[in-house]
């Protein structure tokens, strides 16, 4: 389940990119537009061809540039692709459930929340892929992945924590184990539909809506959530 769900007071997610890596932004609007632009097409090159075999003429060529600009910006392939993780990552980021005032139906925010991540995920799905690979390759970037992850499986558990205070959840359960079970359901779901199996289940296509009734209805469900009627 996830949704960006920063308020006041609430702690931030940790970056998944290597922020030591990356260098000031340029200081004027030109300077923006080609270090975005490198952007743009490192991401399409990475996505294309996978990290370990783009090569920085790739990226290059694809923003049509000389290497003189890309080093302008950036020093290596490590540091571009820090920052496509920068400069990407609030539209993929992992948010929480977010919390539910005394007003508000919790199984809606549930839903709402889902959706939120699918559609989401299905905007980044060749990028989840990427990073995929890369952590599998990479101890350092599985490192950051994995907390910032958790970050969101915390603040998950906070959230359900809550609803069981307010007797909205089985008081039963074990908040942080909850989370990580339901949080791994959901983003399995995701990946396995938007990546491994490029928009199919059981050779068809399922439109956003069946899986987000699903993962919602489980998610309720595995914690005794009333349903409104």
């Amino acid at each position: 389940m996830e949704r960006r769900a920063e308020t006041a007071g609430d702690d931030s997610a940790p970056s998944m990119a290597r922020t030591s890596l990356l260098r000031e932004l340029p200081v004027t609007p030109r300077g923006l537009r080609t270090r975005t632009a490198l952007i743009d097409a490192g991401r399409k090159v990475f996505e294309r061809m996978g990290y370990l075999d783009a090569r920085l003429v790739d990226i290059t060529q694809e923003a049509k540039c000389s290497s003189g600009t890309f080093y302008t910006y950036f020093a290596s392939k490590e540091e571009i692709f820090a920052a496509i993780l920068e400069h990407a990552q609030e539209d993929m980021m992992h948010p929480g459930m977010e919390h539910v005032d005394g007003d508000n139906d919790p199984v809606s925010i549930v839903e709402a929340s889902n959706l939120a991540y699918f559609e989401a995920y299905k905007r980044n799905a060749k990028l989840m892929g990427l990073l995929e690979q890369v952590a599998n390759i990479d101890p350092e970037f599985s490192r950051l992945r994995q907390e910032r992850a958790d970050a969101f499986i915390h603040r998950n558990a906070r959230s359900i924590a809550d609803l069981q205070q307010r007797g909205l959840a089985d008081p039963e359960l074990d908040p942080m184990l909850s989370s990580r079970a339901l949080s791994g359901m959901v983003s399995r779901m995701a990946f396995n539909y938007f990546v491994t199996a490029d928009g199919l289940l059981d050779g068809k296509v399922r439109p956003i809506e069946e899986l987000v009734f699903t993962v919602t209805r489980l998610w309720v469900n595995a914690l005794r959530m009333p349903i409104k009627s």
